[in-house]
C-alpha cells in the first residue's frame, strides 16, 4: 500500500470557523462556545446551544481551515471527538499525538508526540485507537490529559510538555498497581473524566488470557497519586465475589471500560459501562454471573463507593459488551420529569434507568439463553427491554 498522509479535518472548526472567531469578540457567550468535554459536555448528550450556523445558512458554509496531521498511515484509525477550551482546539492524531490548535485559523500551537522517547531522543513507534483528550483544570494550573501506549501523560496547556511533577516525570504506567505479574498490555483508549482534584480512568486490554483486570482507578490530578480503586472482578469480602469461581480474581481479566465514561457532575457520580470478562467467547474457567462484567456501573466519583450497577447479560460468552459511553437526560415518566441514564448495547436495546436509584423507567425481563454443547460451558440469562 502507498504511504498515506491523514488529513485531520476538524469540522467544528473547518467548517464552523465563524462560530470560533467570535469568541473574543462576544464575551457573554465565551462559556456556550467552548466545547470542552468529548461528546460536548459530561452528561455525553452531544448537544450544544450555538444557534449562529441553522438549517437556513447551513448551505452557505465554506471551508475556513483544515490541518494536515502528516500522519504516515500505519493501520491507526482517528477516532477522536477534538475538544475547545478557549479557542483552542485540542485533539489526537492518527499516531496518537496531541495537538493543540488555534480553533479561528488551524495553526498549530503544540504538538506532543508520545511515541518519541523525549529524554533519550529515540523514537519508539506508535499506533492504536484514540478517542480524545480531556481538559482539566482548578483555576490556576491547567492540563490536558491524555492517553498513549500504557500510559496517562499530564500535558501543560500552553506547551504541551509532560508535566514533570505529575507523577513519574508526567505520565503513569497504567500496568502498576494491577496486582498481575508479568505485567499484561493496557491501553487508555478512550479521555479519562475530570471531576474536582481527580482524573478517573478506564483501559483497554486484551480479550484473551492472560489479561489485566479491568480496575476503575482515580488519581490526583496534580500529583499523580493514586486516591481510589475500584476492583471490577471483586476480590475476597467485596460485592459480587461469590459470582465468580472464588480464585477467579487472581486470574481472570477484563470487565473494562474502554468505551467512556459519563459524570453527573452536580450528584458526584459517575457511569461507567464494562466490557465482558476475557475470554470473550469462551466461560468455563469463571462460571457464574461474573459481576460486573457487561455492566453499567455506577460509582460515586470521589471515593469509588458503589452506588448501584445493572448487568446486562451473566456470564457473557457472545463478548456482548457495553460499548458506548451512557447520556445522561432528563425524561418525562409517568407525567413528571426523571433525570435517567441512557445505556445503548450491542444487543439493539436501550436501557433506561432513574440516575439516582437505578431503576429501570421501562420494563426489563431476564431471558434463558440457549444451552451451550461446549464441555464444562454454561450459559445463563440476558436481559431485555419490553
Amino acid at each position: 500500500m502507498n504511504r498515506l498522509r491523514i488529513c485531520v479535518v476538524l469540522v467544528a472548526a473547518a467548517l464552523a470557523g465563524w462560530a470560533l472567531r467570535s469568541h473574543s469578540t462576544h464575551a457573554a457567550e465565551a462559556d456556550h462556545q467552548d466545547w470542552p468535554v468529548t461528546g460536548g459536555n459530561s452528561a455525553n448528550n452531544h448537544y450544544s446551544s450555538l444557534a449562529q450556523i441553522n438549517r437556513d445558512n447551513v448551505k452557505d458554509l465554506q471551508v475556513a481551515w483544515t490541518f494536515d496531521a502528516k500522519d504516515s498511515f500505519n493501520g491507526s484509525e482517528i477516532e477522536c471527538n477534538p475538544i475547545v477550551v478557549d479557542g483552542v482546539l485540542y485533539a489526537t492524531t492518527a499516531r496518537v499525538n496531541v495537538i493543540a490548535l488555534d480553533g479561528a485559523t488551524g495553526k498549530l500551537r503544540w504538538r506532543f508526540d508520545p511515541n518519541t522517547n523525549h529524554k533519550i531522543g529515540a523514537y519508539i513507534g506508535g499506533k492504536g485507537r484514540n478517542r480524545g483528550v480531556t481538559y482539566w483544570s482548578d483555576g490556576k494550573n491547567k492540563r490536558i490529559f491524555a492517553g498513549a501506549n500504557q500510559y496517562l501523560y499530564s500535558l501543560d496547556t500552553e506547551t504541551g510538555r509532560p508535566v514533570e511533577a505529575f507523577a513519574d516525570g508526567g505520565k503513569i504506567d497504567l500496568r502498576d498497581g494491577l496486582g498481575r505479574k508479568p505485567l499484561n498490555w493496557i491501553q487508555l483508549t478512550s479521555p479519562v473524566v475530570a471531576y474536582k482534584d481527580l482524573v478517573i480512568v478506564g483501559s483497554s486490554m486484551g480479550e484473551a488470557m492472560p489479561a489485566s483486570p479491568g480496575d476503575i482507578r482515580a488519581f490526583d490530578a496534580l500529583t499523580g497519586k493514586l486516591r481510589w480503586t475500584f476492583h471490577t472482578i471483586p476480590h475476597p469480602g467485596e460485592f459480587g465475589y461469590d459470582t465468580w469461581p472464588k480464585d477467579a480474581w487472581k486470574y481472570s481479566g477484563s470487565a473494562n471500560n474502554w468505551a467512556g465514561m459519563s459524570l453527573d457532575r452536580e450528584r458526584g457520580l459517575v457511569f461507567i459501562p464494562l466490557g465482558s470478562a476475557v475470554s470473550d467467547f469462551y466461560g468455563a474457567n469463571r462460571v457464574g454471573d461474573d459481576l460486573f462484567a457487561n455492566s453499567l456501573l455506577v460509582l460515586k466519583a470521589d471515593s469509588g463507593e458503589r452506588v448501584w450497577h445493572f448487568q446486562t447479560v451473566h456470564h457473557d460468552i457472545w463478548d456482548r459488551d457495553l460499548p458506548t459511553a451512557p447520556t445522561l437526560v432528563t425524561i418525562k415518566h409517568d407525567g413528571k420529569d426523571v433525570d435517567a441514564v441512557a445505556q445503548p448495547t450491542k444487543t439493539g436495546f436501550v436501557y433506561v434507568f432513574d440516575r439516582q436509584t437505578g431503576a429501570p423507567l421501562f420494563p426489563v425481563e431476564e431471558q434463558k439463553a440457549p444451552a451451550s454443547d461446549l464441555e464444562g460451558e454454561v450459559t445463563l440469562q440476558l436481559s431485555r427491554c419490553r
